[in-house]
């Protein structure tokens, strides 16, 4: 759990942890440099299975690699500090992972919910069973990094988390150990994802032209320089701003209530408190005028969507869905 500034939520993940039904773990807590009470409270908990170990602000990827190399274990639960997790959530992963030795990344479907914890919906994985999961285009990341249990010693030998690939370095990494095992996801929800504009990740929307050129540019070569990081986390400190996060925040928030959630009232809200940061967001305009439509109607301007910009048939998917979802659960 790598954990930055996070003491608003971290107790409340923590205690999620301690609740599993499968109690042989330990919980690494890698504080990245907080300059709030994130320590004092991870300290506050009298467990012994807590280990917190404690850095200079360096960034989530060498926090993450800091973790691996503290972990005693062979299987690594990624967790983030303002999530939630399901209290079966370790024993249903690792169960799968001992029937199934040939798995070196198995993920979840995931709720996702909002600052104050409130549900805003359901996210399914883009595939579940490994030649699925394959076949997807190098754009989608098939996993939930919060959600997924993986081997350790297969990602040691990738080198870990890449601490160029800013922000996505879980998808970096999924691609760089692609060959090496095989991915699964489980159909449960076994998380519980926390929508936060204080979060390091906000609705790609919301970046430059120039982060997204340099993103899947080096997720298609599989590979990315240290000049192209440095313009990544540039890009990223200009718009490390409240305006900038709030409003991806909210403009998220609208889309998944339209999409995702049928909700129209709650998206037209949000879309409100998005174009309050930036007037001139035309996307939080588009969505505040669909969500007067009727929802048939909507629905089907969302799988035309899907279509063209992940550039896969939506009808494929979702007719392999509940085939795949019996072959998971026949594991």
């Amino acid at each position: 759990m790598p954990a930055y500034n996070a003491a608003r939520y971290i107790g409340q993940a923590i205690e999620s942890v301690l609740r599993q039904t499968f109690s042989a773990f330990e919980l690494l807590v890698i504080d990245d440099g907080s300059t709030d009470d994130t320590a004092l409270i991870v300290k506050s908990f009298d467990d012994p299975r807590i280990v917190l170990v404690e850095q200079r602000n360096l960034g989530i990827a060498v926090a993450l690699n800091n973790g691996l190399m503290h972990s005693r274990a062979d299987y690594i639960a990624r967790f983030d500090a303002d999530d939630i997790c399901n209290e079966k959530r370790l024993q249903l992963q690792y169960d799968f992972m001992m029937k199934n030795p040939q798995c070196i990344v198995l993920g979840s479907a995931a709720d996702y919910v909002d600052v104050k914890g409130n549900f805003v919906f359901s996210y399914q994985p883009p595939a579940f069973a490994d030649q699925r999961i394959k076949q997807l285009p190098f754009s989608i990341c098939p996993f939930i990094h919060s959600g997924v249990l993986y081997k350790k010693q297969i990602v040691l030998a990738a080198d870990g988390y890449n601490i160029h690939a800013h922000s996505f370095e879980d998808h970096f990494l999924w691609l760089q150990i692609m060959e090496s095992g095989e991915f699964y996801n489980l159909p449960d929800s076994l998380i519980r994802v926390r929508l936060n504009p204080d979060s390091l990740t906000i609705d790609e929307k919301w970046r430059t032209k120039e982060f997204v050129s340099i993103k899947y540019k080096a997720l298609k070569e599989r590979k990315i320089s240290e000049q192209d990081g440095e313009r990544l986390v540039r890009i990223l400190q200009k718009q490390n701003r409240p305006k900038i996060k709030n409003g991806s925040y909210y403009a998220l928030l609208s889309k998944k209530y339209l999409w995702n959630n049928y909700q129209p009232k709650m998206a037209r809200f949000n879309a409100a408190n998005a174009l309050r940061q930036d007037i001139f967001d035309w996307r939080s305009y588009s969505i505040a005028l669909l969500s007067f439509l009727p929802r048939v109607f909507v629905f089907r301007m969302y799988i035309l969507m899907k279509r063209e910009n992940a550039h896969i048939e939506n009808k494929e998917i979702i007719s392999e869905k509940p085939l795949v979802e019996m072959e998971i659960r026949e594991y």
